[in-house]
């Protein structure tokens, strides 16, 4: 069965790592994914595939790294898997009123241990995170780029993962099909 794949690649078009939204849908294209889609130039495709998302991963990792000389990592979720994420949400009111605060950071091999103590150890003025399943969410009162714990917590505090901020998070559910509950 051939379903939708939001795929989410970490630090894409950022310090360096290039490798344009029109070549990514062209590699979806070659690898044979259907319908592929970008949002915005920030690392963010949507395709239509019926491959496990572990599989569609390493997949597109190698393919990234063939194509474009780039070792980037890859994180594939199904709708339905989205839904979840938006519905573990800890922080709604905040994201209703202030989408571009809140940040789901979803992690590739899950949350490490520690990581989410050491946030709330960094956190300043208000900022807050919480976990759900492989997911961190913060909510950055002041603005991510303002954040004490986007300064300071990195890869090998927390594991890898890619941050998205709310805006981008229900784009890609309504890209995806997401059934996403009022």
């Amino acid at each position: 069965m051939t379903d939708h794949r939001i795929i989410l690649f970490r630090g894409m078009n950022t310090g360096g790592v290039r490798a344009p939204v029109g070549e990514q849908r062209a590699m979806a294209e070659e690898m044979g994914l259907k319908n592929p889609r970008t949002l915005q130039a920030s690392g963010n495709l949507v395709v239509e595939s019926g491959k496990a998302t572990t599989t569609l991963e390493g997949e597109i990792e190698a393919e990234m790294a063939r194509r474009f000389g780039l070792k980037i990592a890859a994180m594939v979720r199904t709708p339905d898997q989205w839904a979840k994420l938006i519905a573990a949400n800890p922080f709604p009111k905040e994201a209703a009123a202030h989408p571009a605060k809140v940040l789901a950071m979803v992690m590739k091999d899950g949350i490490r241990d520690g990581a989410l103590e050491a946030c709330r150890a960094l956190a300043e003025g208000g900022e807050r995170v919480e976990a759900a399943g492989d997911v961190l969410y913060f909510w950055f009162p002041n603005g991510q780029g303002q954040s004490a714990i986007f300064r300071k917590a990195t890869p090998r505090l927390l594991g890898m993962g890619t941050g998205r901020n709310w805006n981008t998070v229900l784009k890609l559910a309504d890209m995806a099909g997401a059934k996403v509950k009022a």
